[in-house]
């Protein structure tokens, strides 16, 4: 790295960062900062000691920690060793974990367990339905990357649906866009998020493990749902398929999954992903009670920055996130300031290591590049408590107040 982040966060002091071979940057207090990484920080308090700094995990859109007793069913569900397609005791044993996980997945969503295929991600499910022979693809552009990108790779026709200026499907134009869509071909697939990842903007008013969902009441052919997005372990996810239509397997082999997901059933974390999913649908109960908690929340931070821009506030919004803009002060560096400060929150996506860029989504709400690049999410979950949010009021407050001295040093 060539860049070291030097902050002045009033209640606390410098912090410090040094890199190898680079010049030694002392504190207030005179203390210099030493390490054989390439940017380490530091926080001291008034007296000169090191700052013991708990953390808040505010990122629930990117990932999830497991639920209480997911772990539990992960662990006890690697001793059943049986292969699930063997038809002796220990593969009838490990065949009825599967089964009882896709009877509570299938919940989640409203459908029927026989039309559920387990796979590797949400990523792959997405790819198994975008990658079925369509003559052409019709996508948001707010859409999520494990959408966009295999729609524009494969090789049909690639068509783009409008959204307005509060991320809502301009459903006036959606129209025309399938007629020119039918131009192609008859076979045409039309891929809405239920809600946005990066706003919390609803589409469908329904989100598995967010909000309830009834595959049946939106009449879709297709719903896919990852595991780790709510509660459970990463590394599997589910595709819900309508009677009479079809998807693509992406592996083949061993005729798993009715022949769609080929390879031996990954039992334990199956079996992790159904119990999380019921403990969603226990978890919805509470819904309402989420959505007031959001709204007092997002009053504070305008309280405390009035010029702050609250992304989608006019929208029905998913009652975990809210996205936020700070003109003048790039994503990254407020990513940076509140993670330093214990809170754990992201701009925009997690889909590439340590890549921070401007958000497409919020680009293509026509809000602009100043608020593409400088949009955070804090998305919040069942671990979330009110005296988190207080604390992370408290910390935007200074983060982002004009004299903090918040910079970066070339």
């Amino acid at each position: 790295m060539s860049v070291t982040f030097i902050s002045r966060l009033r209640q606390w002091g410098w912090v410090i960062s040094r890199q190898p071979g680079g010049e030694r940057v002392a504190d207030d207090h005179g203390a210099a900062g030493t390490s054989d990484f390439d940017l380490v920080w530091c926080f001291f308090n008034a007296s000169g000691g090191i700052m013991d700094i708990g953390r808040t995990y505010l990122d629930y859109n990117a990932t999830t920690p497991l639920r209480p007793g997911v772990r539990d069913v992960l662990i006890k569900a690697l001793d059943q060793f049986g292969n699930p397609s063997s038809v002796h005791a220990e593969g009838r044993t490990a065949r009825s974990y599967v089964s009882k996980a896709k009877t509570q997945v299938a919940k989640l969503v409203g459908g029927s367990a026989n039309d559920l295929v387990f796979c590797s991600s949400a990523t792959e499910a997405l790819n198994m339905v975008v990658r079925s022979h369509w003559d052409s693809v019709i996508t948001l552009r707010t859409e999520h990357a494990a959408v966009l990108a295999p729609a524009k790779t494969y090789d049909t026709a690639n068509l783009s649906i409008e959204v307005t200026n509060d991320g809502i499907i301009d459903l006036e134009a959606l129209p025309s866009v399938i007629d020119t869509a039918r131009m192609f071909g008859p076979r045409v697939l039309v891929c809405v998020q239920a809600a946005n990842n990066e706003t919390g903007v609803l589409h469908a008013v329904q989100a598995a493990g967010k909000l309830p969902i009834d595959v049946t009441t939106l009449g879709v052919d297709y719903a896919v749902i990852s595991a780790h997005k709510l509660g459970g372990p990463k590394g599997v996810g589910a595709l819900w398929v309508r009677p009479g239509q079809s998807a693509t397997p992406l592996i083949t082999g061993g005729g798993q999954e009715k022949g769609l997901r080929g390879g031996t059933e990954n039992v334990a974390s199956i079996a992790a992903f159904g119990f999380a999913a019921e403990c969603a649908v226990k978890s919805l109960e509470t819904e309402p009670a989420d959505s007031q908690i959001t709204q007092v929340f997002v009053r504070r931070l305008v309280e405390v920055s009035p010029d702050c821009v609250v992304i989608g506030r006019n929208s029905p919004r998913l009652p975990n996130t809210t996205s936020i803009a700070m003109p003048g002060r790039g994503a990254e560096t407020l990513v940076i300031a509140l993670d330093l400060a214990g809170f754990a929150v992201s701009a925009g996506a997690a889909c590439s290591s340590g890549k921070v860029s401007r958000s497409h989504v919020i680009e293509a709400m026509g809000l602009g590049e100043e608020l593409s690049a400088s949009a955070i999410r804090i998305s919040r979950g069942w671990e979330t408590t009110q005296d988190d949010l207080d604390r992370f009021v408290e910390i935007w407050a200074r983060t982002v107040k004009p004299s903090n001295g918040l910079r970066h040093v070339a």
